[in-house]
C-alpha cells in the first residue's frame, strides 16, 4: 500500500523534501513506517525521540495500523462553536478574536497577544519563521477550545496564529476568551495558551546574531 508522508520544520530540513509517497506492506503500522523512514533517511535518527506521528491529522501510537492513501505527518515539538480558530500568513487583528467571543451574557473577557521579542537567552533576535501543519493545527486549536468549554461551562474561545517570517514587534498569536465571570475567563485563557504550546503543530525557527535554531530541538 502507499501512504503520503509529510515533513515539517526540522524534519523537513533533514530529509530535504516537504512530502513524499512511501510504499509499505499491507497491514503496516506506524512503527513499520518509522523504520522504513529511518532506513531511507538516516538523518532523522536523532530526531525520533522528539517527534510525534499523526495519521490523518490525529496523533497515533506505534501500533496503529495504516491504510492505503493515509496521510502521515512527522510532528516536531511545538513552539494555539461560534469561536474562531485559524492559521494565516497575514498580520493579526486582536479585535477580530475579541469580536468572535463577545457576548452580552459574558461578564469576563480576557485576551493574550504573543509578540515577537528582539532577544532570547541574552542574544539579539532578528526574525522568527513560523511553520504549521495548518489543517491539523486548526483542528487541534478547536479541540483545545472545546476542552475549555467543557472545563469552564459558558466559555467561548478564539485563536488566530500567524505563520511566515516575523520581525520583532509583530504579533505571532492572538487569543480571546470570554466567560460568564472573570475567574473562569482568566483560567481558560491560561489553559488555552499552555495547551497550544504543548500540542498544536506550529513551529518556529529563531534567527539570532549567532545563527538559527528550531525552538525545542536545539542546534
Amino acid at each position: 500500500m502507499r501512504v503520503q508522508v509529510r515533513f515539517f520544520a526540522a524534519a523537513r530540513e533533514r530529509v530535504k523534501v516537504g512530502s513524499l509517497e512511501l510504499e509499505l506492506a499491507d497491514g503496516a503500522t506506524v512503527a513499520d513506517l518509522t523504520r522504513a523512514l529511518t532506513e531511507r533517511f538516516p538523518a532523522l535518527t536523532p530526531l525520533w525521540p522528539h517527534l510525534r506521528i499523526a495519521v490523518d491529522q490525529d496523533f497515533a501510537t506505534p501500533e496503529v495500523p495504516l491504510h492505503e492513501g493515509a496521510e502521515v505527518a512527522l510532528i516536531p515539538p511545538v513552539a494555539g462553536g461560534s469561536s474562531l480558530f485559524r492559521v494565516q500568513d497575514a498580520p493579526l487583528s486582536l479585535q477580530e478574536v475579541v469580536d468572535a467571543v463577545t457576548r452580552v451574557s459574558q461578564g469576563g473577557l480576557v485576551t493574550f497577544s504573543g509578540v515577537v521579542r528582539d532577544h532570547s537567552k541574552g542574544k539579539r533576535v532578528t526574525r522568527l519563521e513560523y511553520e504549521a501543519y495548518a489543517p491539523m493545527a486548526e483542528k487541534t486549536l478547536a479541540e483545545i477550545g472545546e476542552e475549555a468549554r467543557v472545563k469552564w461551562p459558558g466559555t467561548e474561545v478564539a485563536v488566530v496564529h500567524r505563520v511566515g517570517t516575523l520581525v520583532p514587534g509583530e504579533l505571532a498569536v492572538v487569543i480571546a476568551v470570554s466567560a460568564p465571570h472573570r475567574k473562569e475567563a482568566f483560567r481558560a485563557c491560561e489553559h488555552v495558551i499552555d495547551r497550544l504550546k504543548e500540542d498544536v503543530p506550529i513551529w518556529k525557527k529563531e534567527t539570532a546574531e549567532d545563527g538559527e535554531v528550531w525552538v525545542g530541538l536545539g542546534p
